[in-house]
């Protein structure tokens, strides 16, 4: 009895190994592994517009060819920064610091004309032979202190206009190329994505997107390479077939089916050189099984009750081609 109870008390604990084993390959029972892959030529580290399906930023690409940013080094703390002098005084109309000293000088010179004047007995004001004599003195200083401070101003100014011509400032004030561009006419910042240009899509174009995603995940679960190439491009194929290979591996087939598109935007349309994209949100219920290959057995998911996925696709055709030419060049999970 006691061996009894032990090995039912075992059966619940193996099941839990079991289901923690089989884990990982559950969470990527769906076209692409449940990974982002793919490229999205020059918007390939951008985050696609946030959309009515696709609220939130879409999950970086795990798997691209496109060349990924280099990672920014981080700011080192600069070191404090020496402290200022204090900010000197206004500076007089006598022209700045020339003319306080120039006034320095003066007041000094009368001060000590006046301490000699009391010293040799002719008065405070005797060490200059009057009244008149100071004011003649004030008059001709004053004199020169201006034309001093108009041929300070002449050279300076003389210096700024050689200054300004060198470095091409000849230009009209106001004469500015304003440029238009994602941010907006008139901004004169640089737009968002300065090598694309916006493109305009038709209903066309959509009808082209939901038949590649129930033809794409047809093919995928029928492990059609030749089909994938038709509607995928090359790198997407290369994605697809490694996850096929690695399902083979496991011993089992990722089976999808009744793929039904629930909702759908447009998150952004672009044209780059020779090439247009198309990167929409779609949310869509489909049948999502894995079948062991030697037994045809239900290893995960339920025949009976579709579930929902919600993901960003990106489309990629030549410019100016027909909406059959969309083929499948990304997809991103929704967060």
């Amino acid at each position: 009895m006691s061996t009894w109870t032990s090995n039912s008390k075992s059966l619940p604990a193996l099941a839990l190994a079991l289901l923690i084993a089989f884990a990982p390959a559950l969470a990527e029972a769906k076209m692409g592994g449940g990974a982002s892959s793919g490229s999205r030529g020059s918007r390939t580290s951008t985050p696609p517009a946030a959309t009515t399906t696709a609220p939130r930023p879409a999950a970086p690409m795990e798997r691209s060819v496109a060349p990924q940013p280099a990672p920014q080094p981080q700011a080192q703390p600069s070191p404090a920064a020496p402290q200022r002098p204090a900010a000197a005084p206004a500076a007089s109309p006598l022209g700045g610091s020339f003319g306080r000293g120039l006034l320095g000088g003066l007041a000094g010179g009368l001060l000590g004309a006046g301490l000699f004047g009391l010293l040799s007995g002719n008065g405070l004001m005797g060490g200059l032979g009057g009244l008149a004599s100071i004011i003649g003195l004030l008059v001709q200083i004053a004199i020169i202190a201006l034309l001093a401070r108009l041929a300070f101003q002449w050279f300076a100014n003389r210096r700024l206009a050689g200054a300004m011509g060198g470095a091409g400032g000849g230009s009209r004030p106001g004469a500015f190329a304003f440029t238009g561009g994602g941010t907006g006419f008139g901004s004169g910042a640089a737009p968002r994505h300065p090598t694309s240009e916006p493109l305009n899509l038709r209903p066309e174009d959509f009808s082209a997107f939901e038949r590649v995603l129930g033809d794409a995940q047809a093919a995928y679960s029928q492990e059609d390479i030749g089909r994938l190439h038709d509607l995928a491009m090359p790198e997407m194929v290369s994605y697809f077939s490694d996850d096929i290979r690695a399902n083979a591996r496991e011993g089992v087939i990722n089976r999808i089916s009744e793929v039904k598109l629930l909702q759908g935007d447009l998150s952004e349309a672009w044209r780059e050189g020779s090439d247009e994209y198309a990167t929409v949100a779609m949310r869509f219920s489909l049948i999502d099984l894995f079948i062991d290959r030697a037994t045809g057995k239900i290893v995960s998911g339920d025949a009976a009750q579709p579930t929902q996925s919600t993901e960003v696709w990106t489309f990629r055709r030549p410019a100016g081609e027909a909406p059959q030419a969309w083929k499948l060049s990304a997809i991103q999970q929704a967060a």
